[in-house]
């Protein structure tokens, strides 16, 4: 298997990182092809440098501007995600009390010891001391039998780990990006609840909108739950429609200097903010003042001032969901270190799409394994009786937009050029027949652009033969 998967031993669920858009086919109709791309560039096949830009595959479409969701179609269908999705957690609707039993439950499901031998970044295996008190900090002894959850807001993108601590470790000698304790991140911003505490009191145990893990204490300020819960609900707002966008540098409030902030990101603006005030030394006027929360000595929250250079890619909205601007968000990834679970301060192929989505306002799960079934979604299943003719037929259908689901892996379509149909995702590997016969075991290790047809899981499996779903997204009747 080339692809890095979330699959755990025992305890360790797949973890599939990608929700899927499969698009209504009178809006992607194949205008007139556009110029020839040119020679083909090296190593990835078939890949030309034209279909290296979202203008290319754009050009190929009628339509290409109607959109696929319209607002309020947008929000029903996050309605529905929110009702019908398992995965998907409304914090505000958690009890005053949560007794033991549940706040145990919620950790160890998470937090179990796998089977596997697992290794440090110098080779070395875990020893049984190391596991003894990386267990020992989960802090389960110290549960009360009531516990009241407590608000708080992320101040800095930040981890969620399977484990309270920052220890790496690995399924196999040599291979370091796959950190099997890093299960995804959260940015600034976003909404936690605390339920629990480790035993050397550096990590809380949260709840988010889309996962529950562990998160570095300093990342979270505690407020009430009416204010935690009320920011941002109100606009106007500044929507992070690049891939990253920064805060200005401000030595006078290092806490919202230089920040990263990850595409969908939503922030309020202080729209009423003074124009000859200055924000952190800096005169505004070419830049938003956002409102950011910041973590008080004390551990408290604070909502402050920052500014956000207008000079970076930002949007008064969510972004209307269209071909064009899917395809163009999209790329905007393009290149992009691949990161396991967020790692790196990138994101990997779920996490890939969900941000995508995010910067259109959808909801989408976090992982691959719960985007590829959600109810919620227009699911096109496959079982191990869909034999090749049903496969390749799926495929030639596939619209931009459409999310592709194999084990351990989420890709989107972004078009088809003589006979291949082409995807965009962010992968740790591939692989495919050269020209000699031989399979090309490609490390791409980012967000690249490639074929699906000719892509191969092993010498006689190709990634179609595995196929489990087509997510897609488009209007329905509640």
């Amino acid at each position: 298997m080339i692809l890095a998967s979330r699959e755990r031993h025992r305890h360790w669920p797949r973890r599939l990182t990608l929700a899927l858009c499969l698009l209504a086919a009178p809006a992607f109709a194949q205008a007139a092809p556009p110029p020839d791309p040119g020679a083909p560039l090296p190593y990835v096949i078939g890949l030309h440098e034209a279909y290296l830009t979202p203008q290319y595959w754009t050009a190929r479409l009628d339509n290409a501007d109607v959109p696929i969701l319209d607002r309020s179609q947008i929000e029903a269908q996050n309605a529905r995600m929110q009702a019908q999705d398992s995965h998907i957690q409304d914090i505000a609707a958690l009890p005053a009390q949560l007794d033991a039993a549940a706040v145990r439950a919620s950790i160890t499901s998470l937090s179990s010891w796998p089977i596997r031998t697992l290794y440090n970044d110098k080779g070395k295996a875990i020893t049984p001391a190391l596991r003894s008190a990386t267990e020992a900090n989960l802090g389960l002894q110290s549960i009360p039998a009531q516990t009241t959850p407590q608000y708080g807001l992320v101040v800095k993108r930040a981890a969620l780990r399977t484990f309270p601590t920052r220890e790496r470790v690995f399924s196999s000698i040599g291979d370091t990006d796959i950190d099997r304790f890093q299960e995804s991140a959260l940015f600034p911003g976003d909404k936690v609840a605390v339920v629990h505490r480790s035993a050397d009191g550096r990590w809380l145990f949260v709840h988010s909108e889309r996962y529950s893990a562990w998160i570095e204490a300093d990342a979270i300020a505690s407020g009430d739950k009416a204010t935690v819960l009320g920011y941002g609900a109100k606009g106007p707002y500044r929507i992070i429609t690049g891939a990253t966008a920064q805060t200005a540098y401000t030595p006078e409030e290092p806490r919202v200097s230089r920040l990263q902030l990850d595409m969908g990101v939503r922030l309020p603006v202080l729209a009423d903010w003074p124009a000859s005030e200055p924000v952190n030394g800096q005169q505004a006027h070419a830049s938003w003042v956002v409102q950011l929360p910041v973590r008080e000595a004390d551990g408290r929250l604070k909502l402050i001032p920052a500014l956000l250079p207008r000079s970076q890619d930002t949007a008064a909205d969510y972004l209307p969901l269209t071909p064009r601007l899917l395809l163009q968000q999209a790329f905007k990834f393009l290149g992009e270190r691949y990161g396991w679970g967020h790692d790196y301060d990138t994101r990997d192929c779920s996490g890939f799409v969900s941000e995508i989505y995010r910067s259109f306002g959808v909801l989408l799960p976090r992982n691959t394994s719960a985007q590829a079934v959600s109810p919620a979604l227009d699911r096109v299943p496959f079982t191990g009786k869909d034999g090749k003719a049903v496969r390749d037929r799926a495929v030639t259908d596939l619209q931009v937009g459409d999310l592709v689901y194999i084990p351990g892996h989420v890709m989107m379509a972004i078009g088809h050029v003589d006979g291949r149909t082409w995807v965009i995702h962010d992968t740790a590997g591939g692989s495919w027949f050269g020209a000699d016969g031989t399979r090309v075991q490609a490390h791409l290790n980012g967000v690249s652009v490639t074929p699906l047809e000719p892509m191969m899981a092993s010498d006689s499996v190709r990634y179609i033969d595995r196929i489990t779903n087509i997510q897609r997204l488009r209007a329905k009747t509640p």
